[in-house]
């Protein structure tokens, strides 16, 4: 780069060519700009959305920590002696380093291994090495000035929002309320999950995906591919187009959820003759499918709620789970099941939740297949940034549909996007 050069993340931004005026035909730089991505990240991650941190059954006694992110940022989850939940930014207020290393544990405090400085369970400074200097010769060298306050070097807190057992936060300060930023319809299908049980922690699954963070998003708003890419969703009838099915979103489009419920395994119809049934399929272990209906499901045995930008709620039967989307640059993100029970539940049907866990996670009988299908459409958008992909089954509008056969959910979320890119 010459001295007269501008730096790639300074140069103004390519305009969108958005093919048909709408979001039915989405362009691969919206998956490949660097710029784009850093944007995205202020506007989504940063400032007007609640992210998804965990679960308060991770953090149940005093001390307990997690470290998570909150997009590209470190940030704690951390219980005090309350018993509040507080979030704070993983950065020392001195030199700015991340001072929490391990991914779970217990402390009393937090304490910056580069220079000694601590902070209690809520973030705030308690310890400054050599705050008043050291004594040479019967004289005082050094320390802190005479005004500095250790109130004003506390961690960076985020806003929390506890519903049912989930822990949100965000950056900023005056984001709508948690309820107002899911909207009652989407409320409903969060709350009919998270209903007020007890939750208890069962484990993790993490991966990472060379893929757009959007495209783990895209895929969960995205009823086509399931009973189409999926041999277990289809031949053993958990997920098929022909299953009876409703599809729903918030006022803004941003958030959705999938609604399925369970039609008879291997029956004959049209959808048995795509190539992803396999009518001879049969289980080595039955009790993958020993699935028992719950009271709390009324009806559907499948809900696949999308909270934009940064979490998945899963249920599909018996099994129950939250899925972070964890962005690391415009190519990549790093992807983080926790599954969870209720703490009423028997011991059979907690063996029975993490049976039916093997259908899911990296290495799942089903999700498998998605971080594959991602890794390789993020390939195929790096090599021809001037293309685009078609989104246009069911039409082009946007709106909630009682079937399966559309792309409608997709659209709508790149409507938000737009909106909030100025795209």
């Amino acid at each position: 780069m010459n001295a007269h050069s501008t730096p790639p993340e300074t140069m103004p931004e390519t305009p969108l060519h958005w093919e048909m005026g709408d979001t039915s035909r989405i362009p691969f730089a919206v998956y490949t700009d660097a710029q784009r991505h850093q944007k995205e990240l202020d506007r989504f991650f940063y400032h007007g959305h609640w992210c998804y941190v965990g679960l308060d059954a991770e953090i149940p006694k005093v001390g307990d920590f997690k470290r998570t992110v909150v997009g590209e940022r470190s940030v704690v989850m951390s219980r005090s002696e309350d018993g509040t939940i507080h979030v704070f930014e993983n950065m020392c207020a001195h030199r700015g380093m991340q001072f929490c290393r391990e991914r779970q544990g217990n402390k009393q405090e937090f304490v910056c291994p580069y220079h000694q400085w601590s902070y209690n369970l809520k973030g705030d400074l308690q310890g400054v090495t050599f705050r008043k200097g050291v004594k040479q010769n019967g004289k005082v060298n050094g320390g802190m000035p005479a005004d500095f306050d250790m109130k004003e070097h506390k961690l960076n807190a985020l806003r929390v929002a506890v519903r049912g057992g989930v822990v949100f936060a965000s950056f900023d300060p005056d984001v709508e309320s948690l309820e107002d930023f899911m909207g009652p319809v989407i409320l409903s299908y969060f709350d009919r999950m998270f209903n007020g049980r007890k939750l208890t922690l069962l484990g993790y699954n993490r991966q990472r995906i060379p893929g757009n963070w959007k495209l783990m998003q895209e895929n969960i708003k995205d009823p086509y591919h399931p009973g189409l890419l999926h041999t277990w969703f289809v031949t053993f009838g958990l997920w098929r187009a022909d299953n009876q099915s409703q599809l729903r979103m918030d006022a803004h489009h941003r958030h959705a959820a999938m609604i399925s419920t369970r039609g008879a395994a291997g029956q004959a119809s049209q959808v048995t003759q795509v190539a992803s049934f396999k009518q001879s399929m049969q289980l080595e272990d039955p009790r993958f499918l020993d699935i028992v209906p719950e009271a709390w499901w009324n009806g559907p045995t499948a809900v696949m709620t999308t909270l934009f930008p940064s979490v998945v709620l899963q249920q599909q039967v018996n099994s129950v789970s939250t899925r972070h989307i964890q962005p690391d640059g415009h190519g990549a993100f790093d992807f983080v099941w926790t599954h969870f029970g209720y703490e009423d539940d028997s011991p059979e049907m907690t063996q029975r939740r993490l049976r039916q866990a093997n259908l899911f996670g990296p290495a799942g009988f089903v999700s498998a297949d998605d971080g594959e299908v991602i890794e390789f459409s993020q390939q195929a958008f790096e090599t021809r940034t001037d293309h685009r992909t078609l989104v246009e089954l069911g039409g082009r509008e946007v709106a909630d549909t009682e079937h399966m056969v559309t792309e409608t959910l997709i659209r709508g979320m790149y409507e938000y996007w737009r909106k909030v890119m100025g795209e």
